[in-house]
């Protein structure tokens, strides 16, 4: 590739049919990264570990190794206390999280992009055949 030249994203096959994230695709599929994920793809509910665990199925020993670094660098902040657990909510003021929100959108706006001109060059192939179908028959008629 060329050094001015723009890296076209080509999203895989998972994300095309719903099953990858933005973050994921772009990122990979580390532990720290599907975190993340789930705050961004949950962004105005609050939740305690537990349920980031579970809803993640990920080991609590993987979560407790890189949870603690997502909280440090304020991607995550706490909210409220029900009980002794503490719940978390994505920090929308850090300066990262709006980066990869607006990377997210930038990402999703290319992708929706290239999908609507794969639609069209469809629609259009299928008209032409039609057209060729409809041809092909006034042909057989006139014969």
């Amino acid at each position: 590739m060329e050094e001015n030249e723009e890296k076209i994203i080509e999203p895989s096959v998972e994300w095309e049919e719903g099953g990858k994230s933005v973050m994921i695709e772009v990122f990979g599929s580390s532990p720290k990264t599907r975190i993340i994920d789930f705050y961004m793809d949950n962004k105005i509910f609050d939740f305690t570990k537990k349920e980031v665990i579970e809803d993640l199925g990920m080991s609590k020993k993987t979560f407790y190794k890189y949870f603690p670094e997502i909280r440090n660098m304020g991607i995550v902040k706490p909210t409220r206390k029900i009980g002794r657990a503490q719940l978390y909510k994505l920090n929308l003021n850090n300066t990262i999280v709006k980066k990869i929100i607006e990377l997210e959108r930038e990402v999703s706006d290319e992708y929706a992009e290239e999908k609507l001109e794969k639609m069209k060059k469809r629609e259009e192939e299928e008209l032409t055949e039609k057209h060729v179908e409809k041809m092909n028959k006034k042909e057989k008629i006139v014969a």
